[in-house]
Parts: C-alpha cells; structure tokens; sequence
C-alpha cells in the first residue's frame, strides 16, 4: 500500500491510498458520511488480488484537510476533488467507481456532469442517490399519486428526518458531543462503526451546503456509463425506491436488492466487492455475469423471471419436467436433475427449445454427498441459483402394518432426505450470495388429509410441511423466501411407479394401472401444479395448495378436522 497527497484546486489536501498491481484495472472507492476511508478496508482486502483500489478521506473526514466554510463543501468541489484523485492516480486510463451514501452523493454529480467525462469505465453505487434524481423522484411521487407513490413518499420523509434536523444550528452538533447520536446509529446499524467527532462535525457542512438546493431545483442529470446500483433492503435511510426509479436518467442501468442495512459495506465486504468486480470485468470487455444481465433495467429479457437460474431435482417427468418449461417460457435457465439421465436429458432438450440455456445432471436426490456435490458443481459452472425446486419423491400406498422397515427407509430417503439435502446443500450458498432467492418444497394435499392408507407417504409429506415452515423462519432474515406446494391429484408418472405394499407383483400393478386410469380421469395435469408454482414463488407464499380439492381440504383442516379424520378411515384403494 502507498500513500500519497491530491491536492484539490482550493488548495485543500486530500490524504490517499492505493493498493494493489500498478498494472491492474483501477477502483476508486468514495466513502460517506461520518465515516473516513477505513470503511473500506475489507472490501480493499478483497480485491486487491485482481484490481488497483483507491481510496482517500474525502474532504472534512479522516487526515484529509477539513474547510470550516459551508462552501466549501459544495457538490461541484466534491465532485472536483473525484476528478483530482482520478486524474492523479490514473492519468490515461479509465477507472471503475465504487461510493457509499455521502460518496455516492458526490459521485453522482461528477457522472452526471463534466468533470469526469470519458474517464469513467464503470460506477456502482450503494445507500446514496444523486439528489437531482432525488428531487425529481419526490416531485413524480407527489404530482401523480397513487397509493404505493404516497406510500414511499412517506415512507422517505421519516426515514430522512434526521436530515431536517442536521440543519439547524448548534443542536446537531451538541447531540453528537453527547454521544447520543453515535448511540442510535450502533442501535439501528451493528455493522456501523463508531465514528470518529470531528469527521462527525465537519460532515454535517454536506447536508447544509446541498441538501435543500439541490432536491428543491434539481437538474436534469444523465449518466452515460454503465451503473449498477446496491440496495440494501433493510437501510434505515434510503429507501430502494428512490435509490433505484431512475432508468430515465441512466440509460445503462442495473438493479441488484441485496440482504443488509445502511453499512452492509463493513458488514459484508465480500459481497461489496463481488458486485462491484463484475460490474467491472464486463466493463474491461468481460462476459456479463448472470447476476449483472438479471439485474438489468431498461433492456431486461421478457418474461416473469428474465435470466433467473433455477435448479430443479425430479426434472425428468410429471411436475418436475412442467415446472422446467414453465418456467423457461417465462425466460429462466434451468438446470435439472433425475435418476434417470435419459429423462434429465430429454426435459433439458425440451427447455432449449424455449430459446434458454439448460444443463441436466444424474443424481440421486436421496444421496446427501452426491447432492452437495452436485450442488458444488452447478455453482462452479453456472452460478448460485435464484430458485431451488425440492421434487423428486416417490409414491407409496397400503396400511401401516404392511409397511416393511425397507419401504419406510426408501421412502424417507426420498421424499424426505432428499428435501433435506437439496435445502441444506443450495441454502447455505443462497445466504453467502447476500441477494435473496427462493426454495420449493415439493408436499402434498396428504400432509394435512389423514389417511389410513397412506401413512408413509403421508408422514413424509407432512415432514416436507413442517420443514419448510421452520426453514421460512430462519431464513426470512437473509431474503431467502420457503414455499411448501401442496398438489392433490394430479395425472403424473408417480401413480405407474407407486408402490403398493402388502401385494404380490401381479396385484401391485394391477393397483397402478388402476390409480393411473383414476388419476387420468381428474384431467389435472402437471402444468397447472407449474402455473401454481411460478405464481407462489412471485408472490413468495408459504404454502401454495394445488387442485381444487388440495385447497377444499386444506380449510377443512383447519376448520373441521375431524371431519377428514373420520374420512381417513375410508379405504380408497384402487379396486
């Protein structure tokens, strides 16, 4: 690392270090308020490896020089001292912008004007609007309400209250001598670290300099390079609304919703610096990422999930196979798996046709080393999932007392096993990628409608229920959504392959072919279980029932259970 000195046009000096190969692609990371450049420190340490960072104190924080004029912290001095350090540290070659709140600010308005122009690759920006693009934002939210304008309109005013109170005089400043103001930031950000006072004071000359000028006439300000913007969804001050409605004035725009608060820099560097690496690779003239081409705006691919990746287990057949090509009609890439890699691959085929990329793998969803190992695999070559569908399972039909301790084993191992390993092997790296995602659980209408001649099939699928709800629990806090899909009867290739205990060979499939012609008759395919399925996943439901009588029995459950416990007792086996 090496230290150096900018000197800014007014003759203020800006503190600056540098990190990383001298010949490597170079970041220049914009810190905000109060905080100073060691914000940055773990994002540096990620990155160093493959790009040159930059960082400096901005003006008023850290070893930087700190102006006692309020105009001195004008936007158009900011975004000069960018220009200063760009230049300094970079002369002939463009960078790649990184800024957070205040430095995002400031970032904004040297893109969005001259002093950077033809100098900049790329920019990410995090927790910091440009405040014209603020300012029009709050006009279109107000001159045409609607509910959900209003409602985020509202929603901004109380989370900037604090910006009406940093500019009155004097009391600002004594509430951080006190120490009451570094209180409430620990309180609501445990990622924030505590500030140092005088960057804390000195700071407070941004909001008074810019703040009411520039929201109440803002100007009409375009960026002409690539941006991506990251938003914390759970920030206390920015909402992503204003962060994110301003494709009209950036015409290469990308969106990524990530899982943090306000200082998810510090919390999670790693994930910072991924982003804000694959933003710059594709600008260095790399292959855009998945995760960059879904998070487009303005030229986003059709369909209800454009460029999403989706892992299906029991892809080879029935609902797995339909819920495949739902979902690539819809512009998904899917990778699917079966026991059988001639059913893997004829649904993989059938995918392509819909204009998607698709891979198929063998695996068996009851092995748990070859599950994760798989799962090991699909990110390696295609990247972290959006959505993980749990549906290889198996039927099984006849009482209890002819249930043989293999039958349940295989079962279990299937049905139930092989939920559990799918979630447990796709879980994990959902919440390490930081940006929400979804897991279906395929259950049945059985775990919640006893019946006396389905006890295991029953058990299993009522353990896939409660698994799901439990996991929708735990995971809520990273943005990953669990739904349960509930199908009744459906006409699928489970009904040719249930087992039937307690018969001979001849009788087991005499009773498929029986429940088959059953099941054909309801006339219930597997592509409306697909339609359900892609509709509980954008809607995030917790439990998706499928079939009118999946539904009938699920109130019944709730409202009169002993009414199916008396019907458990009917035996409906296929004649």
């Amino acid at each position: 690392m090496s230290h150096t000195w900018v000197t800014a046009s007014d003759g203020v000096r800006l503190s600056v270090r540098v990190t990383g190969p001298d010949d490597a692609p170079t970041i220049v990371a914009v810190h905000g308020y109060p905080d100073n450049s060691s914000m940055w420190d773990g994002v540096v340490a990620e990155l160093t490896n493959r790009f040159r960072v930059v960082v400096y104190d901005v003006r008023g924080a850290g070893e930087s020089d700190k102006p006692k004029k309020r105009a001195a912290y004008h936007l158009d001095r900011l975004a000069a001292d960018l220009a200063a350090v760009v230049n300094e540290v970079s002369p002939e070659r463009k960078v790649h912008l990184l800024a957070h709140d205040w430095g995002s600010i400031q970032t904004w308005h040297a893109v969005t004007g001259d002093w950077l122009r033809g100098r900049i690759a790329s920019y990410t920006s995090i927790s910091g609007p440009s405040l014209d693009h603020a300012g029009y934002w709050f006009r279109a939210q107000l001159s045409k309400p609607t509910p959900a304008r209003l409602r985020h309109a509202v929603s901004q005013f109380l989370h900037s209250g604090y910006i009406a109170f940093f500019q009155l005089p004097l009391i600002p400043e004594l509430f951080w001598r006190s120490g009451l103001v570094r209180r409430i930031i620990a309180r609501a950000e445990p990622d924030a670290a505590a500030p140092e006072l005088p960057d804390a004071l000195h700071g407070m000359k941004l909001y008074r300099a810019n703040m009411l000028p520039r929201l109440s006439r803002p100007a009409p300000r375009t960026a002409d390079i690539p941006v991506q913007v990251l938003a914390p969804n759970r920030d206390p001050f920015v909402s992503t609304p204003l962060q994110t409605e301003i494709e009209r004035w950036v015409p290469d725009l990308r969106v990524r919703r990530i899982i943090g608060g306000h200082w998810i820099v510090r919390g999670k560097p790693a994930l910072i610096a991924n982003a804000a690496a694959e933003l710059a690779d594709h600008a260095e003239g790399g292959p855009e990422s998945r995760a960059l081409r879904r998070s487009r705006v303005n030229d986003a691919p059709p369909g209800r999930f454009p460029g999403r990746l989706v892992v299906i287990t029991g892809a080879g057949s029935g609902i797995g196979r339909a819920t495949a090509l739902a979902f690539a009609a819809e512009g998904a890439d899917l990778v699917v798996t079966d026991i059988n890699a001639q059913a893997a691959a004829e649904t993989a085929n059938l995918v392509r046709a819909k204009g998607v990329t698709a891979a198929e793998y063998t695996v068996d969803s009851s092995d748990g080393d070859a599950v994760a190992e798989f799962a090991k695999r699909v990110r390696a070559e295609h990247g972290v999932p959006d959505i993980v569908v749990n549906n290889a399972g198996i039927g099984m039909s006849g009482p209890f007392l002819d249930t043989s301790l293999a039958d349940w084993e295989k079962i279990i191992d299937v049905n139930l096993w092989g939920v559990i390993h799918g979630c447990r092997a796709f879980a994990e790296q959902l919440v390490e990628r930081g940006e929400g995602g979804q897991i279906v659980n395929l259950a049945s209408m059985a775990a919640y409608l006893p019946s006396k001649i389905l006890p295991a099939y029953s058990t299993t699928k009522s353990a896939v229920l409660m698994l799901s709800e439990c996991l929708r629990a735990e995971l809520a806090e990273h943005g990953i959504g669990v739904t349960a899909i509930c199908p009744g009867i459906v006409h699928t290739n489970i009904t040719n392959t249930t087992r039937f205990v307690g018969v001979d060979a001849v009788e087991q499939r005499r009773r498929q072919k029986s429940s088959t012609s059953l099941y054909a008759k309801r006339k219930f395919g597997p592509e409306k279980v697909a339609r359900d399925i892609l509709r509980a996943v954008e809607r995030n439901s917790a439990l998706a029932p499928s079939t009118p009588e999946a539904k009938a029995a699920l109130v019944l459950s709730r409202l009169t259970p002993g009414v199916l416990r008396a019907a458990a007792r009917v035996n409906i086996v296929p004649r």
